[in-house]
Parts: C-alpha cells; structure tokens; sequence
C-alpha cells in the first residue's frame, strides 16, 4: 500500500526534476510527489560527493533514510572548490549558480547560507572581439539574437546582411534533434555562430556548439525551431514569453567566500541528521544480490537497500558494466572537456585603470586566442572585493572540446599566456603577485546531438535494477541548479522504491 503524508509540499523543501513520479499502487498507476510520500528507504549508499550526490543525500537523509555517502577523493564537491589567493578568498572551480532555476539557491538556504548568498556585483561584460573590446550585446537567447541591430559593432556588414535573410529561407527541420551551431549557422550564417554563440555556449561546456545537442543544451532554442520558420521570430516569442512571466531578481547569485563553500555546508547538514560522509573511499565494485546492492570498498563491504549513483559517466560505467551492460556500454560513450583556470592576484594600484569597467569578457575562439575568457572576480563578487582591499583578483579560462593541448604546459607557461592575451585585450603590463592554476581534467561532459535518446536510454537500462538511481552533470546540464535537481530526481525516485531488505510492499515502484 502507497503511504501518502499529508503534510504539505515536503515540508517547505521545493522538489525538482520530476514534479511527480508514477508508481503503482493496488488500485492502479498513481503519479505522486516523492516529498509527500512516507519513505520506504532504509539504508541509501550514494556513490559520489560532487553536488549531485550531495543534494540526493540530504533529501534522502531529510526524509528519514540511513544514508552513507562515498566519496573517492579527498575533498567533496566535484567542480566546486573554495581556495584562496594571496590571503583573498576564491572560488577556483564554478563561481555562480543561475537564480533563475531555484534549485541550487534553495539548496544553499536549506544548509544554512541563506544570509550569505549575493548577485554579481555587475552583470556588465564585455566580447574581445576581432581584437577590440565590445559591450556584450543584449536581447539573445545564449548568444542567439532577435534582434540584427544590436550587433552592429560584433558582426560585420555581410554578416549583418547574412542574418536579414532568415525570413527569406525555407524552413529548416530539426527532426529529433540538431547541433545547434548547424542550425543557427543555417538561419543566421556562421558569424552568428562564431562571435556570439561560441564563446557563450562554449564557456557552459567548454564545446564545440557545430556539435552541441540544440535539445539538451538550448532545449527552448530546440522548441522554438520546431514551432517557427524563422530563428528570429522564434527567439522574439521566447524573449516575449519571459518578459510576460515578469521574472524579477538577479540571474546569478554566488555565495559569499565562493559557492564552493556550498559541498560542504550541504554535508555538515547530510551528518546533522545522521547520516555518514566518507572521504577517500573509493568503490570497487556494485552488484545486486538477494537482499538489495553490495557495495564494495577497499577495506569492506556495504549491504544496502539502494544506490545513487552519482559518480561521472566513465566511474558509473565500471560500475554498471557487471549489471547493466547496456547502460554501461551508452555512459563509456559520454565525451568528455578539460580545462584550467588561472587565477591571478594583482596590486589594486597596478591595474585599476588598465583594466575596462565590468565583470570580464568572452573570446571568440575563431580569433585564435588561447584564453576563452577572463572573469574581473574583485568587480563581480562583492566578497572579494572587500577581503582584499589592496588586491584586484581576475582568472582566466584555458581549454575546451577539442583544444586541449594548452593543459600540458607548466603552470608558468599557462600564467604567461594569459597574462599576454590580456594585455593584448586591455592594456595591462603589470605583473601578478600571486598566481593559481586549477586543471579540471575530464570536467565538463560534452552533450553531442543524441545526447537526450541516451540518457534516456541510460535511465531506461538502470531502472530495471531494483533500488538504483543515476544523477549527475553527465545527464541533464552542467549547471549547479541542473546538477542539484539531477540529484533531487535520483533521491525521490529512490524514496518511492522499495527496500528489499525491509520486506516492503514490492507493489510499488516505478
């Protein structure tokens, strides 16, 4: 029998992925919110502590499931990591979370940062484009624009003529999916593509957008294409229907000392309630017996009722490869970006008036420049700003899809480029004094055309093992909010599973 609390829409935690899920009850399917139902859970091993497996923990351990998380490092967070440079706090992985999508900003206020979260300080960047920088223009939906006159000074004449003759072409198919650069160049003209859409879409995925999966990466760009002749008209309806939704608030919100404070906030919480965070444990092997999963570690074996699986598409792979070789086989075939991050830490004094008003800006990569980006981290962050009043703190971002053979270089070398594509950019010719290289190795999973058919293929191939759950970057966006409710999705279908180690009622269950 399906035990349904009454108790309001869980308790004040704002569920997200699927807003129901269907089971199946004595009297037929049901489709039911997992926060509001009694948790049939007993013992959840989550294999993972970036932030997906991270959120899955708290709501499981919050709807009252024993939960033993393993992590394989010696830190949690995955792409999140809070350091310091020359004294003056950093994030040195991802720095911002879209406030637009609740997820990751709820999560933050449920673990205690609620008072600690800020927008950007200024949300005003710049495009070094053709060797000049230029205000980034307004009114585009990830680089893809409605309007041809604002890009006066991005595109050239022919490309601004290029991109009048959208309303002239046929329709352009996109059957079940399209690369998004394939389309936008097909409406708009390759410029487009390579001075706007590049260098927005490139820095989310460090990709190749002339092979980014238009439906996963822009799925409302993939709608709007199959709604619309015309890209234009299409973008105009989607910059119609967000202003009709009067959405107010910042975009971004960051964390004050860096959103990579955030992994652990959310463990001290998963260990508040009783569960157990383990570092350095890593997990050799998973199988399914009689009375639910064995998960294997170096020093023991762990019998649980349920697995989240929440480790990178190549680990999750290994570990699936005995039980699942299909789901298997479709996560060893995920691609994946690296990248650095040199951050770098001035005298306030030296650069002050080197360096242009806002945030940073975006390269084209067409251009030919080694960094892809530099961020202005004491403009943007206002935490920054004031733990180090005599420093100026940017970074830069090196590598993508494709492009990665800069990350071989010393850290030196690494520093040395960017310190020329930024002086090339802006004028600056003073020397940092301190510096920080972050490689992210395998960090970014690419999302090819197809990429959605395989996830559900993965997804598909996991839900006939009883008591598993997959989440993770690799699936449904790189973004922390995506990322968050990946996790959230994973913990609600696993609270409405069974646990075959509690003799539940083996009627419900997906």
């Amino acid at each position: 029998m399906l035990r349904i609390r009454r108790t309001g829409r869980g308790r004040g935690l704002p569920f997200s992925g699927p807003e129901a899920v269907t089971v199946r009850t004595r009297s037929g399917f049901e489709r039911v919110d997992p926060m509001n139902v009694e948790s049939r859970t007993g013992h959840v091993v989550v294999i993972g502590g970036g932030i997906s497996g991270l959120a899955a923990a708290h709501r499981l351990v919050g709807a009252g499931a024993r939960v033993t998380l393993l992590e394989a490092t010696d830190r949690l967070g995955g792409k999140l990591l809070a350091g310091e440079i020359a004294g003056a706090p950093v994030d040195l992985g991802a720095e911002s979370m879209l406030a637009r999508r609740p997820e990751a900003v709820a999560l933050a206020r449920e673990v205690g940062l609620g008072d600690r979260l800020q927008p950007p300080a200024t949300a005003t960047a710049s495009l070094w484009n053709r060797g000049v920088l230029t205000p980034m223009p307004k009114g585009h939906v990830m680089g893809v624009p409605g309007d041809p006159s604002v890009l006066g000074g991005v595109l050239s004449d022919d490309g601004l003529a290029r991109m009048r003759r959208d309303h002239e072409l046929p329709r352009t198919e996109v059957g079940d999916d399209i690369a998004l650069g394939e389309y936008v160049a097909a409406r708009l003209g390759r410029e487009v593509v390579d001075r706007l859409v590049e260098p927005l879409l490139g820095g989310v995925y460090a990709g190749d957008v002339y092979r980014t999966s238009m439906r996963a990466a822009v799925p409302q760009l993939f709608e709007a294409a199959r709604t619309y002749d015309s890209l234009l008209d299409g973008v105009r309806e989607i910059q119609r229907r967000a202003a009709a939704n009067q959405q107010t608030g910042p975009v971004f919100m960051g964390i004050e000392g860096g959103v990579g404070t955030l992994p652990d906030a959310v463990a001290d919480a998963v260990r508040a309630k009783g569960g157990e965070v383990l570092l350095r444990t890593p997990v050799l092997g998973l199988t399914r017996g009689a009375d639910g999963w064995q998960v294997r570690t170096d020093d023991r074996v762990i019998t649980a009722g349920s697995v989240v699986l929440a480790a990178p598409a190549w680990a999750a792979s290994a570990l699936l490869a005995a039980e699942s070789p299909a789901a298997a086989a479709e996560l060893a075939a995920v691609e994946y970006a690296s990248m650095a991050l040199v951050t770098m830490a001035f005298r306030r004094r030296d650069v002050q008036s080197s360096l242009p008003e806002g945030s940073g800006f975006l390269v084209p990569p067409v251009d030919g420049r080694t960094i892809k980006a530099s961020t202005f981290s004491t403009r943007k962050w206002g935490w920054v700003d004031a733990a180090a009043p005599d420093l100026f703190v940017l970074r830069t971002s090196i590598g993508r899809y494709g492009e990665e053979d800069h990350l071989h270089r010393e850290d030196e070398e690494l520093v040395e480029v960017s310190l020329r594509d930024l002086g090339a950019a802006t004028g600056l010719a003073a020397r940092p004094v301190a510096t920080e290289v972050t490689r992210w190795i395998g960090g970014l999973p690419q999302y090819p055309v197809g990429h959605p058919d395989r996830v559900a293929r993965v997804r598909g191939e996991v839900a006939k093992l009883p008591g598993l759950r997959v989440c993770g970057a690799a699936y449904d966006g790189v973004g922390i909010p995506a990322c968050v409710a990946s996790g959230w999705r994973a913990a609600g279908e696993i609270m409405l599973t069974p646990d075959p180690a509690r003799g539940t009622d083996q009627g419900a269950g997906e």
